[in-house]
């Protein structure tokens, strides 16, 4: 009897682990994570995002708590990256919350980005880089920040849904 309850315990178990196991293996790309946490509904690579948005949502180049910044494509993010901004720590200073960055997968939280850019634009940034631990040593392009209509939704990334670990989908994006 002692035995035939602890196997269906242990069934049980086992049942509720495989449950879950699809969800925290979540792979995020950049793209739909941000559409997620910002609310702009932009669709497709991020390179595409800052020119979908003319004309349906504001474009410019100062940093808001959740504008999303739009980088462009370089030879090592073939489709660009979007990420979007949780805090703004100054004019030249804000910390990003973006998926698929330093960990393929993965969700990062308030990281920090700076504007290196000569005119102060935002065109050159440099992010901070997890391998690194720090900012990392090369400055992306970026086309600026794209506004989202109402308030921003960067509570929703502290959903534990985040707790993504990277799956064995391919990175595009590779630092």
């Amino acid at each position: 009897m002692i035995k035939t309850l602890t196997a269906r315990f242990a069934l049980m178990v086992a049942c509720a682990f495989s449950l879950a196991g699809p969800a925290a293996a979540q792979f995020w790309q950049c793209a739909p994570y941000a559409r997620e946490i910002s609310g702009i509904q932009i669709r497709g690579n991020a390179n595409t995002w800052w020119g979908q948005a003319e004309g349906h949502y504001e474009r410019g180049h100062m940093p808001r708590v959740g504008a999303v910044l739009a980088f462009e494509a370089t030879h090592h993010m073939r489709v660009g990256h979007v990420a979007t901004v949780s805090k703004v720590v100054s004019e030249r200073e804000v910390l990003l919350t973006h998926a698929n960055w330093s960990r393929p997968g993965r969700i990062e939280r308030d990281v920090r980005a700076i504007d290196v850019s000569a005119a102060g634009d935002w065109s050159q940034v440099k992010v901070w880089y997890a391998p690194q631990g720090g900012l990392g040593l090369t400055a992306y392009p970026a086309r600026g920040f794209i506004y989202a209509g109402g308030a921003p939704k960067v509570e929703l990334a502290s959903n534990d849904l985040a707790l993504a670990t990277g799956g064995n989908s391919p990175v595009s994006d590779l630092r």
